[in-house]
């Protein structure tokens, strides 16, 4: 084992066939804060594991002077510092042309595009990368408004939203195969029952083509299929009908109003819906809220133990993602492999194209 490998833990149920499907189809990732020595080793352990070229944005000089320092090897790691590359010109003339298609005036194009993810934004939207990960240095915002701004997003799709991935070995009741898509754990505060319905739908298929089989799509609520005719309830309960609608029956079970430990322990269900035919555990869990989301994973991920990927962004038509500035090597490991197996789907998960 090289020294960057012992760096990482070892491949669990969600990481590991991900990254087998990228030796076999190995991906473009660009980084738009590449001046991060976890980004370095992320980048070195891409290129051992044959997942595809890390692109890293940022100052040469000081990338490949900190890969000296920590021992990182860059073979096959490409490095581009977004002023002095040869797209400069091409990406500020495409952005001036979008500002004017959109009527704004006064917009200092090479001052935007100078900035790494606007310019990481640009690359993934014209093809020249094939899924972008930021977040390591910066704030979400400082993340999602290039992505927002640059990348086109699917019409089919009433607001983009974000999908947190959670893997566990040891816990109980974790998903049907240790795995659970999480959402919308980082764009909507309040979303309403259209977001929820396509939430729901968009999430549901996102855990179909990862785990290559029909999967339970939880509406978590307060209530159990109108045990409590709340309006909090009701909501969930509509946005379950509409998102049955958007999906296919054998790709998606879509199950709500339930309370958490209907969706995910088959003990619960039994007493608490007798006489329903009992289901497999909750592979996507649909929350009501921003708040909801946001902290349950927290405290999932910091007092049980459960480990994270992503944000990974949906409702744009390339994929992209986010992670904390807290994320380990093997969270922006996994988040980029998550992106990469997403681009290699591309045309299943956007049929529009």
């Amino acid at each position: 084992m090289s020294d960057q490998a012992s760096v990482f833990p070892e491949s669990n149920s969600f990481t590991r066939p991900l990254f087998e499907q990228l030796k076999r189809h190995p991906k473009r990732i660009v980084f738009p804060e590449g001046e991060d020595p976890r980004i370095l080793r992320v980048a070195a352990r891409m290129v051992e594991l044959e997942m595809g070229v890390p692109i890293l944005l940022g100052d040469r000089e000081k990338i490949f002077a900190m890969a000296v320092a920590l021992k990182v090897s860059m073979q096959f790691v490409r490095v581009i510092d977004p002023v002095r590359s040869s797209d400069f010109e091409l990406f500020c003339n495409r952005l001036d042309r979008i500002e004017r298609y959109r009527g704004l005036k006064g917009v200092d194009v090479e001052e935007v595009i100078a900035k790494p993810h606007y310019f990481a934004a640009m690359m993934v939207q014209y093809g020249q990368a094939d899924a972008c990960l930021g977040g390591n240095q910066m704030a979400p915002a400082g993340v999602f408004r290039p992505l927002l701004h640059l990348i086109k997003p699917d019409p089919s799709v009433p607001r983009v939203f974000a999908v947190t991935v959670l893997t566990s070995e040891t816990l109980p009741n974790f998903g049907e195969s240790g795995v659970l898509f999480c959402a919308d754990t980082g764009l909507i505060p309040d979303p309403t029952v259209e977001d929820l319905g396509s939430i729901a739908a968009e999430t549901g298929m996102l855990a179909h083509h990862h785990l290559g089989r029909r999967v339970r799509v939880g509406m978590l609520s307060h209530s159990n299929h109108g045990s409590s005719p709340t309006d909090a309830a009701l909501r969930m309960q509509a946005a379950a009908a509409l998102a049955r609608a958007k999906v296919s029956i054998d790709d998606c079970d879509i199950d709500g109003e339930i309370q958490a430990d209907v969706a995910l322990d088959p003990s619960a269900a039994e007493v608490k819906l007798p006489g329903t035919a009992v289901k497999p555990r909750a592979d996507v869990l649909v929350f009501p809220s921003l708040d909801a989301a946001h902290i349950s994973i927290k405290l999932l991920k910091h007092i049980a133990g459960a480990s994270s990927y992503g944000r990974i962004i949906r409702g744009l038509t390339r994929p992209v993602g986010q992670v904390p500035r807290t994320a380990s090597e093997e969270t922006i490991l996994g988040t980029a492999a998550a992106l990469g197996v997403e681009a290699i789907q591309y045309r299943l998960l956007h049929p529009r194209g």
